[in-house]
């Protein structure tokens, strides 16, 4: 199916216009501005996506979502689930993003993104844009290596399926996917421009390759794209680099 393509570049209330880059030259522009990581302004910014998630599945096309934090692959779930989709979703994330207030050394929202999907933390976030809590079963998280000590009891305590990136090929699935794809899974040592870069990843050429993989093997209805810090890329190798994981995932 076609390619739709939309690209937020903000990292919150942040501009990362390098994102912009990534996608084809006719994506669209969510060009809301907010000031603010409060409720109300994230749920316009993230109304958009799930909006344009939304659209583009009932019209038959493939959304892709670009933005510069994982908390907008919220509104992409949330538009799938619009669209009547139920999909099993596959984060794949150097960092666990199953935070919660309680857990969070930081209180750093960009942390709490898959707690909130499945139903735990600030679910203010998922309720505004219509979000329903995904069942545990149905998350795979892959590649994640820099935990926090609460998370990592949290994860343990739930369903949530955890993998290694070289163990995503044994994963068979019957049924629609959403992929969350944050490129800082990518080991730092090949793409180091990334806000909170964890050593110790996959190198490119693995990530590459196990995406290609699973775009050949699963049914990906949509797609959600966390990308790097434009700022930190003063030679855009980490842009480069990441173009070619996403170029593999998209097929």
């Amino acid at each position: 199916m076609p390619d739709r393509w939309i690209v937020t570049p903000r990292f919150f209330e942040q501009p990362e216009p390098a994102l912009i880059g990534l996608a084809p030259a006719d994506a669209a522009i969510n060009s809301v501005e907010i000031t603010h990581r409060s409720p109300p302004e994230l749920a316009i910014l993230h109304g958009g996506i799930a909006q344009f998630v939304y659209d583009t599945l009932v019209e038959g096309d493939r959304p892709v979502s670009v933005a510069g934090d994982c908390c907008a692959a919220l509104p992409v779930l949330a538009g799938m689930q619009r669209a009547g989709i139920a999909p099993d979703l596959v984060w794949i994330d150097a960092h666990g993003d199953f935070n919660t207030p309680e857990t969070s050394p930081s209180q750093f929202l960009g942390g709490m993104p898959l707690a909130i999907a499945t139903g735990r933390g600030p679910l203010w976030m998922g309720i505004r844009i219509g979000l329903e809590t995904i069942p545990d079963e149905r998350v795979l998280l892959v590649g994640a290596r820099d935990i926090d000590p609460g998370e990592a009891e949290a994860l343990e305590a739930s369903r949530v399926t955890r993998i290694a990136l070289e163990e995503l090929a044994e994963i068979e699935f019957d049924g629609p996917v959403m992929v969350h794809f944050d490129a800082d899974v990518i080991d730092p040592a090949d793409c180091p421009a990334f806000a909170y870069p964890a050593p110790g990843g996959p190198p490119l050429a693995a990530v590459t390759a196990a995406l290609a993989d699973l775009a050949a093997r699963a049914e990906l209805r949509a797609i959600s794209v966390s990308g790097w810090s434009g700022g930190l890329d003063r030679d855009r190798h980490t842009a480069r680099g990441v173009a070619r994981a996403v170029a593999a995932l998209t097929g």
